[in-house]
């Protein structure tokens, strides 16, 4: 199949969800209509209606957030690719931690109906791995990952803490138990850099969530992984992958492991990636990457507008 040599698809992971998404796509994309038409039947449920209409509280619950964001990103592409039918498909695509099962849809290395199911399973994992309250996050701003890594290591004191997301340079998302969390953010704060407590569920991408990893594994097995139609680049190693055989391995690594965002974005660019979608709510991976680099131009795609802008973006 030919593909775009410029072009990459992004997709959004948790954190970026907002009721009323894909709300609009129903009403002019028959094939966007169907994917959450798809969605409901395989979660049994009407996941659309909680897309479209909340309330916030149900929709920001891990095991709802994880299913919504792909099957929203994945009306989108139904969506784009019913619109514009000449359009190439990308030469890679990425998807930030969750984000990655939207690819991975995207390529049609999943069935939709696997990818909602299974990220329903990842996220009530997700969330019981860590008892409520004995987990954190925070954003260290200000300082290299090898300083706040070094950190880390020195403010552990037998607990879990390390680096979960590579996000930009000069982001970094740190994880596990809330007091080593803690005392890393104090020791930050010495370190003329600055560190944010995060509104999280759990402490994502770290040891901590071992258990959620081994709950998933099984479930995983079960899935069929069929060829993709353009590589993936995986979050936890950033190299693209073609090989179906890899997937699980990768989906996997990712739970417990830091997502490389940065380097994804520095692989892509110097691959010649000019231009990216961000395909799903919000604009947090455009503004990622105009931080890491900023010769891709990113476009958030998510309504209406956003696929009628791709023609003109492409063209820019």
């Amino acid at each position: 199949m030919e593909r775009s040599t410029n072009v990459a698809w992004v997709f959004p992971g948790q954190g970026s969800q907002v009721v009323g998404m894909g709300r609009d796509l129903v009403d002019v994309s028959e094939a966007a209509r169907r994917v959450f038409e798809r969605a409901d039947a395989a979660l049994g449920e009407p996941l659309s209606k909680l897309c479209f209409e909340g309330p916030m509280e149900e929709l920001t619950l891990t095991a709802n957030t994880q299913p919504a964001l792909v099957a929203v990103s994945m009306a989108l592409v139904a969506a784009i690719r019913e619109r514009i039918p000449d359009m190439l498909p990308p030469r890679f695509a990425a998807g930030h931690s969750l984000g990655e099962y939207s690819a991975l849809a995207a390529a049609g290395a999943l069935e939709l109906e696997d990818a909602v199911r299974i990220c329903r399973l990842r996220g009530a994992a997700m969330q019981a791995a860590v008892p409520a309250g004995e987990g954190a996050m925070a954003a260290v701003m200000g300082l290299s990952g090898e300083v706040v890594s070094e950190i880390c290591a020195a403010e552990a004191g037998g607990e879990v803490v390390s680096l979960a997301n590579y996000n930009a340079p000069g982001q970094i998302v740190i994880a596990g138990h809330a007091a080593a969390v803690a005392r890393v953010s104090a020791t930050v704060a010495t370190r003329q850099g600055k560190a944010v407590p995060l509104k999280v569920s759990a402490p994502f991408h770290c040891a901590l969530m071992r258990p959620a990893r081994e709950r998933l594994a099984p479930e995983l097995e079960r899935i069929e992984v069929r060829p993709l139609a353009f590589p993936v680049i995986a979050n936890v190693d950033a190299e693209p992958n073609s090989d179906p055989t890899r997937v699980k391995e990768l989906l996997l690594r990712q739970i417990d492991g830091a997502v490389l965002w940065t380097s994804i974005f520095e692989r892509m660019a110097a691959e010649g990636i000019t231009h990216a979608f961000e395909i799903g709510p919000g604009k947090v991976l455009s503004g990622l990457g105009k931080r890491i680099a900023k010769s891709i131009k990113v476009l958030n795609v998510s309504d209406v507008a956003g696929i009628d802008a791709i023609r003109s973006f492409l063209e820019a």
